[in-house]
């Protein structure tokens, strides 16, 4: 496959957001969210083929965003495209939310459908529709998922750098790490009140992740089968904490399915994230017992 990539990606009659922007200029958009106050915003370049590691990830520091999505080839016609991601800090395999965000801005300017992703993490496919609102929505289909337990030593020192104690977590609801294009350590918490006091050892709990490989920890409360809330701590990527995080929620996904929860059916489950930051989050996970990867469903709406 070859990826020929031009200046800027031509506009047409979907091109309402931002037309004759050059499209090595980072867009700015907030993903999971039908408002630029709520959800988790992005960076997104959709021309980075002359730029280096170093500038990518200058650019995503400028940004400020926990994450930014850089389009560094594509093949048009296919609708397929080569993406990196960066946070402030480093380069991530995979960020769920600027994939949203990419996904978005793209079928504003080419139009909804299919488009592909050839990402450090894998393949990934986006599904792009208008819904009833006329409003962009996004669905990406994650690499196959896995979960296993969390081992007694990785729990302890994840729980003495947040300041959690064993009793506060949920026993329904085991600790595991799961894995949907990055590791990310799962852990319910027994109460609502319990998520919602949040104050953690930022550099303790960035140390612990880095040496486990964690992307984020995902911390979550089942308010019922079919809705939990979320809050994902971000401190290796220079981040106290994620608004919305795709990627985790793509992993959280295999974690329902190992625990045999996605029902013998095709599962539909909302994820609520950001409230206690002041920037709620809407994700949509679609799990298949017969498929082991995960279809995380959301909007993203520009930021002027």
């Amino acid at each position: 496959m070859t990826f020929d990539v031009s200046g800027t990606i031509p506009a047409g009659p979907a091109d309402l957001v931002h037309p004759g922007v050059p499209a090595a200029e980072p867009l700015r958009y907030s993903a999971f969210t039908d408002h630029p106050a709520g959800g988790n915003p992005a960076g997104v370049v959709l021309d980075a083929s002359g730029l280096d590691d170093a500038e990518m990830l200058a650019v995503a520091a400028a940004v400020g965003y926990s994450e930014t999505a850089f389009v560094t080839g594509l093949d048009e016609a296919a609708r397929r495209f080569r993406v990196r991601y960066f946070s402030p800090l480093a380069e991530v395999a995979f960020c769920g939310h600027a994939t949203v965000a990419l996904a978005v801005a793209l079928a504003e300017r080419m139009g909804p459908g299919e488009i592909v992703l050839d990402t450090p993490a894998g393949e990934i496919r986006v599904a792009t529709e208008l819904d009833a609102e006329g409003a962009v929505r996004a669905t990406l289909t994650s690499v196959p998922t896995r979960s296993r337990a969390a081992t007694d030593a990785e729990l302890e020192a994840a729980l003495a750098a947040l300041g959690w104690s064993a009793g506060d977590l949920d026993a329904a609801l085991p600790p595991h790490v799961a894995f949907g294009g990055n590791h990310h350590l799962v852990l319910a918490a027994a109460t609502r009140a319990r998520l919602a006091d949040l104050d953690y050892d930022f550099d303790g709990l960035a140390e612990v992740m880095r040496r486990h490989g964690w992307t984020t920890v995902h911390l979550v409360w089942r308010e019922s089968p079919e809705l939990f809330h979320a809050r994902d701590p971000f401190p290796v990527g220079g981040v106290v904490e994620d608004p919305a995080t795709g990627a985790a929620a793509a992993a959280f996904g295999g974690y329902l399915r190992s625990l045999g929860l996605a029902g013998g059916t095709a599962t539909r489950i909302a994820i609520r994230q950001g409230e206690d930051m002041g920037r709620p989050s809407d994700l949509l996970i679609d799990l298949d017992p017969r498929d082991d990867r995960t279809r995380v469903t959301g909007r993203a709406v520009p930021i002027a």
